[in-house]
């Protein structure tokens, strides 16, 4: 709830594309340390009580609302949106069957009866969906931003990103600790180079963004998430922690670069009173991206397990590392293609549509 609304505001309080591009480039640092910070704190938490983990939400909770009460001025759009519960039953339903097929199918086999109900209902529903939502007057997910190039290729990218991230953070904090024997806060202190990198480089990327467009940083957020895939395809017991860092290094690199460009195009170019709904598709992109890295990651590394964590991890990870690189593959592609002439050309005939829209209804 929290994250499409502070895209929205954003968007309505930077009306200048440049200075807008800047400020998601600090929005994109603030939220590339708090995923990397989360382990660090997490492993503290747990190493004091494992009900500390849900007790830091209440401080941060009413500190949010003090500082919104405070700061952030109101917006809203001309008229309220219907509600769409058909269409968020039936997105539950696809995420959740489509979650739930990846993760237990290494274990109940892939042909089972039970999985192949999952893979069918989480395609029946996605189908339904798009049917059901082309026919609505406030959908759920808006059909129309996908006429932009660059919007579909950054919600792909989203995707694409956060389920590398998603999948490189899961994956290493179980080697650190299951094979490198590490506890829970220093295996969360080995992954800060991931944050600081995020930090150092999403405010550059922003500027970047605003001064020469998005292709530059996704074309070096793509490299530098698969290059720290690459680094990781021999992963092995003894690997040196030097080169560890220098991967995670390399990741958060690329996974600063390449957040701030797709945050920007997702709501850039959209009319104020659509910058919320536009965000909300960006969020759910990353977050489906996290889910999906999670579950696919874990399943790779299971299938590639025949006895134990601390014996077999560290090789049972090499086939998801490669996924990591052929995820910055992809995500190079995209950018390359998403930042053509023809590219903003249909962005701005969307943007056009989207403008007069208000007016027909």
């Amino acid at each position: 709830m929290l994250n499409p609304v502070a895209m929205s505001i954003i968007r309505n309080t930077f009306e200048d594309p440049r200075q807008r591009a800047q400020a998601i480039g600090i929005w994109a640092a603030a939220v590339g340390i708090s995923m990397a910070l989360g382990p660090v704190l997490g492993g503290v938490l747990v190493g004091l009580s494992w009900r500390a983990v849900f007790l830091v939400n209440i401080p941060i909770g009413l500190a949010a609302i003090a500082l919104t009460a405070r700061f952030v001025p109101e917006s809203r759009a001309p008229r309220p949106r219907r509600r769409d519960p058909v269409g968020q039953v039936l997105v539950i339903l696809m995420l959740a069957s489509l979650t739930s097929a990846i993760i237990e199918g290494p274990s109940q086999g892939w042909g089972s009866p039970w999985i192949v109900a999952l893979a069918l209902t989480a395609g029946v529903s996605l189908v339904t969906l798009v049917r059901y939502e082309l026919r609505r007057v406030d959908p759920l997910i808006e059909p129309r931003f996908f006429a932009s190039r660059p919007f579909a290729a950054a919600t792909v990218i989203a995707v694409a990103a956060f389920t590398a991230f998603g999948g490189f953070l899961f994956l290493n904090t179980l080697y650190l600790q299951d094979v490198r024997g590490l506890s829970p806060a220093s295996a969360g202190l080995c992954t800060l180079p991931i944050a600081a990198m995020t930090v150092l480089c999403s405010p550059i990327a922003g500027r970047v963004v605003g001064a020469r467009g998005v292709r530059g940083p996704l074309v070096v957020g793509g490299l530098g998430l698969g290059a720290g895939g690459l680094m990781l395809v021999s992963l092995s017991a003894d690997t040196s922690l030097g080169w560890l860092l220098g991967a995670y290094c390399v990741f958060g690199l690329g996974f600063g670069a390449v957040n701030p460009p797709i945050t920007n195009t997702a709501v850039s170019g959209m009319p104020p009173s659509q910058a919320g709904v536009a965000a909300a598709v960006a969020t759910t992109s990353r977050q489906v991206g996290l889910t999906l890295g999670i579950a696919v990651v874990g399943a790779m590394v299971t299938a590639g397990l025949d006895g134990s964590l601390h014996d077999e991890l560290a090789t049972a990870t090499h086939a998801a590392s490669w996924l990591i690189v052929a995820l910055g593959a992809g995500i190079v592609a995209l950018g390359m293609a998403a930042s053509t002439a023809a590219a903003q050309a249909s962005a701005e005939r969307t943007s056009a549509r989207l403008h007069e829209a208000p007016q027909e209804a």
